[in-house]
């Protein structure tokens, strides 16, 4: 998988730093205690304990060591947290665009000297219980990370990962499913066309077609252009051809070598373990070598540059005339300086985030562009760090307007730097992501280490966050004008800084389409005939090794047997408080309290639906009370942890056509902050702001941008959305709120030059929302908290009374559900029951400016609580494994694919940046009759119930705990009653559902394709082009 670009504070505000949770694995001593006992100078293993420090804030214990034989790094970050995490990086520095380490990223997973089967990763996704496995290609290294909360399976993955990285197969034939090959078009016919496949190729093909990705990589190879990260590191589409099998092996074999390498182990395991084995399965193979892998500092220019690049037009873009973007980004110090970088990236936060920002007073409330162009901020992935800022949605003219105005807001903070108000509140942000719980919380320390380490610097000290900020505290104390002077001297005084523009090309994808043809014409040009016939019959042995079924007996796998039988129960308890239901849970929040309101939106007319999206973006965001909006921003970034509303479309585990339609209202913070939180709420509720049009054009121009944005990305899920629309009423309202139907109508909003029709909206759709008779809440934090919380919320309660009205329900169909199933007297759910509700079959074509398809095919089946719903989850999975995984990604060439099934009743066949859009629907029919025919083993069952249950049991933060109870009423009880259906499911009901859901003339099902323009749809009657 590519990585893309973050900054350094966006991986920070990843890190959910989580707190002690005794009750994941009792000991006799904490892991954090056992690793203290750890001595520099100890020998362990083949290995030499370096420094061992206790790390109180992030309570873990940071254990560093190196490899005694080959120089290996390593950091062992010892935490009581039951997740525990692997990861090995390899430094890795390509000169070309052929994407050499992207593809070697693929193919070491094909097959390794131990396990020898093709696709070992693939298969252990299936014969493990991992809560994560992947790997990543940055522009500079690239990392293999698992988790698993399993000691016997994290053993496994163990020697999977060693052995795949150290000593893979790398064959030919791996290299050209993976990378690229020349193949015919029907690899079983030979005199149809020869083209281009290949996963990577066809993945960066997909990875282009998205702008923002396109210009983030201009603007590093154009920032950074005398060494590694002037190339494309995941590769260019046209110069992937370039690379050899040979050069594949060549570069394996001077970049994945333990000198070259950091190893980071995390969680409550003994660090002995990991050790002996690490050595014992690879390491101790190797000598010490000089890898020479080091990036060189860039050499500062003497005067700023300018360029320009240009894209595909974005036929979803809010305003078709305004799509260029306009960056300046600059050259900041190196990131291995820990505190350098700590600074600069708060003060990167200080400078571009939020509505007190200077830049986003300057630059987006003037309403030039639709959004801080895609690149913003401190970014601390390369070696040197820089610094971007920009505008993207804006016309050509504004080009000079815009690069004005970015000098004259550094020279405006330089002479009046930043209310004092304004970092205490960034360094409250700090505090609380120091305390939150996450479930994945070593990968996101994995990923916050890693640029840094990569290049040297000291990973220890970039976990010392807590002396950071006091470092920092001091230094403003000391000197006022600390911030003013980074300003002064990395933006007013810099001369290495490059502004790069970017403007659609109507002909754009004509000419990346004829770029392709005539690379593709070089290389059959100098083909003889032998070659043709060599690349046929190649062509046929690929066919037939992909075809052939796979003996995966030399993996290591876990059993049904390993996987718990029961779930751990979770008590809540639930209570009246000034007649709303609130649902109490007790957990280890570490000091913070987590709040949740439900509304529905029962009453709601339905010609305010569409608005709703908008709604949820805005009404935390406009002001409330006395507060303006950037006041407001401020008391939020103050007191809360944040505070978000989200639309919620939520089917009942019973019926289809039953569903519970609302706003999901969030917020957390420290425990001192509950009283200012809960009075944040109840202005938002009481006196809301909507009257400051200026505020909302901003705020729906950001909107849209993002939505448009995000389909080159996520159009799979776009795809499945759509064509589940005519299958369930869930469905359809899923696509309202956030299917392409959302993107156009933001963009539609967007586009209207006087925006009354929707400032009327939305005191309308509050007075029905915000209101406590249709509402119920959530509170979860400790115990000892909890009553103080339940009287500040009788509080809150008692303020928002006033909004409480009975609206007339717009549909007479709607059903009670108690909320507690024990207790049906008790607090219910409103949900919406759609009488005779009619499927329709329908196929939609989506022209779009892609070289690459999206494609779904979403079939109607059975609820959660159906016997047959658990066979399904489990078909989905085997299928997807056993079948369309082979069919879509390695003989189709697509990124991904697969099938899956949905809460909601609804089972999805989907493929991701695909080349094909025919061949993936017959592939999925090719699916249903191998599933139909039986042709699979108990072996192929009990794998993919593994890979279910390995989601079914991911880990639960303190602040989800009870949500599914919450939210959706699945209880416990019903969670253990699916849980044993899981367990029963076997061969004959697997044969059933396939034949009792997906036989052609009985089965209900919607397709969806996003892809290029495509004259074969256009004129087949049977589908729908827009």
């Amino acid at each position: 998988m590519l990585r893309q670009t973050r900054s350094v504070f966006q991986k920070f505000r990843c890190l959910s730093f989580k707190g002690q949770q005794h009750t994941w694995r009792l000991k006799s001593t904490s892991a954090t205690e056992r690793a203290l006992q750890y001595q520099p100078g100890q020998k362990v293993h083949g290995f030499t304990v370096r420094e061992v420090v206790a790390i109180p804030d992030l309570f873990l214990t940071a254990v560093k060591l190196t490899h005694d034989k080959t120089g290996a790094q390593y950091l062992h970050a010892a935490r009581d947290d039951s997740n525990n995490l692997f990861s090995v990086q390899f430094r890795t520095t390509p000169m070309d665009s052929t994407g050499v380490p992207h593809i070697l990223e693929h193919t070491v997973l094909c097959g390794s000297e131990k396990y020898p089967c093709r696709d070992p990763f693939f298969k252990m996704l299936n014969r493990s219980l991992s809560t994560f496995m992947n790997a990543f290609t940055a522009s500079d290294y690239t990392m293999y990370p698992f988790s698993t909360q399993n000691g016997k399976d994290f053993q496994n993955l163990l020697s999977v990962y060693l052995d795949a990285v150290f000593f893979p197969c790398l064959r030919e034939q791996d290299f050209w499913q993976e990378g690229w090959r020349l193949e015919n078009e029907n690899p079983t016919d030979p005199s149809s066309p020869l083209v281009f496949k290949g996963v990577v190729f066809n993945e960066m093909k997909g990875a282009f077609s998205d702008n923002e990705r396109l210009y983030a990589q201009h603007l590093q190879n154009k920032l950074y252009p005398d060494h590694t990260y002037s190339v494309v590191s995941g590769g260019e589409p046209l110069a992937i051809p370039d690379l050899t099998w040979e050069q594949l092996k060549q570069f394996h074999a001077t970049h994945y070598h333990p000198s070259n390498a950091r190893f980071f182990t995390y969680g409550d395991l003994p660090l002995e373990n990991h050790l002996k084995q690490i050595q014992e399965e690879a390491l101790s193979r190797f000598e010490r070598i000089e890898p020479n892998t080091e990036v060189p500092s860039q050499p500062h220019w003497t005067s700023p540059r300018e360029d320009h690049v240009t894209c595909s037009p974005d036929a979803l873009a809010p305003d078709p005339t305004r799509q260029n973007t306009l960056c300046v980004s600059y050259l900041l110090g190196d990131i291995t300086d820990t505190f350098e970088g700590f600074t600069l990236s708060l003060l990167s936060s200080l400078m571009i985030s939020g509505p007190n920002s200077p830049f986003y007073k300057s630059l987006i409330e003037p309403k030039i562009g639709t959004d801080f162009s895609c690149v913003v901020g401190y970014d601390g992935s390369t070696k040197e760090a820089s610094f971007s800022i920009g505008l993207q949605g804006m016309a050509e003219e504004d080009t000079e307007r815009v690069k004005e105005i970015i000098i004259q807001t550094i020279d405006g903070i330089i002479e009046n730097g930043f209310e004092e108000e304004r970092i205490e509140a960034l360094l409250h942000k700090i505090e609380i992501q120091m305390k939150h719980q996450s479930t994945n919380f070593g990968l996101s320390l994995a990923s916050y280490i890693a640029s840094s380490w990569n290049h040297d610097g000291d990973p220890v000290e970039l976990l010392r966050i807590g002396e950071s900020v006091a470092k920092f505290r001091q230094a403003l104390k000391e000197n006022p004008r600390f911030l003013q002077d980074k300003v002064k001297h990395y933006f007013k005084e810099n001369t290495h800084r490059l502004t790069l523009s970017m403007s659609p090309e109507d002909d754009y994808l004509e000419k990346q389409a004829k770029a392709e043809e005539e690379k593709l014409h070089k290389k059959i040009e100098v083909l003889s005939e032998g070659d043709r016939k060599e690349i046929y019959e190649k062509g046929l042995e690929l066919l037939a090794a992909q075809s052939k079924t796979q003996d995966a007996s030399c993996l290591p796998a876990l059993k049904v047997s390993d996987i718990e039988p029961t779930i751990p129960i979770t008590p809540v308890e639930t209570s009246f408080t000034g007649g709303v239901p609130v649902q109490y849970c007790e957990q280890p929040t570490n000091g913070l309290v987590y709040f949740r309101a439900m509304c529905s939106l029962n009453t709601l007319p339905d010609d305010l639906k569409l608005y709703v999206p908008l709604f949820c973006s805005v009404i935390t965001k406009m002001g409330c009370g006395d507060l303006d909006y950037r006041q407001q921003a401020q008391q939020m970034e103050m007191r809360t942890g944040g505070m978000s509303v989200s639309t919620q479309v939520i089917p009942d585990s019973n019926h289809l056509d039953t569903f519970e339609q609302g706003i999901l209202l969030f917020s957390s913070c420290l425990e001192r902050n509950v009283p200012h939180m809960f009075e944040l709420w109840s202005d938002i509720f009481n006196k809301p702001h909507f009257n400051d049009e200026e505020r909302l054009r901003v705020l729906v121009m950001m909107s849209a941008q993002e939505l448009a944005n995000g389909i080159s990305y996520s159009g799979h899920m776009y795809a499945m959305s759509r064509a589940s629309r005519y299958l369930t009423p869930a469905g359809d309202l899923q696509e309202t709120f956030g299917g392409i139907e959302q993107v156009k109508f933001m963009k539609r909003t967007a586009e209207m030059s006087d925006l009354t029709h929707v400032i009327r909206a939305l005191p309308r759709i509050k007075k029905h929302l915000l209101n406590p008779a249709n509402m119920r809440c959530a509170v979860n934090t400790t115990p000892q908290k909890m009553s103080d919380t339940a009287a500040l919320l009788e509080s809150f309660m008692k303020d928002v009374a006033a909004n409480r009205r009975d609206h007339k329900r717009v549909r007479a169909n709607i059903i009670s559900k108690p909320l507690d199933p024990q207790d049906a007297c008790g607090a219910s759910r409103k949900l919406v029951s759609v009488q005779n509700f009619q499927p329709c079959q329908m196929k939609t074509y989506f022209d779009m400016p892609f070289p690459v398809h999206f494609v779904s095919e979403t079939i109607r089946t059975v609820p959660f609580s159906h016997q047959d719903y658990a066979s399904l989850c489990i078909l989905a999975r085997m299928m997807t494994a056993k079948f369309l995984h082979g069919e879509i990604r390695e003989k189709g060439g697509a990124y991904g694919g697969g099938a899956r099934m949905g809460g909601g009743g609804l089972f999805s066949f989907y493929s991701y940046r695909d080349p094909n859009s025919l061949q993936t629907l017959s592939a999925f029919h090719k699916g249903v009759d191998w599933a139909k025919s039986g042709r699979f083993t108990q072996q192929d069952i009990d794998e993919a119930k593994l890979s279910v249950f390995s989601a079914v049991d991911s880990p639960v933060a303190p602040a989800d705990k009870g949500m599914g109870r919450f939210l959706s009423g699945i209880t416990d009880e019903m969670k253990q009653s699916h849980r044993e259906r899981l367990f029963a499911v076997n061969h004959k009901h697997l044969v059933e559902v396939a034949e009792r859901y997906f036989t052609v003339g009985q089965k209900m099902f919607g397709v969806t394709i996003l892809g290029p323009e495509n004259d074969t749809f256009k004129r087949d009657p049977s589908w729908l082009v827009l």
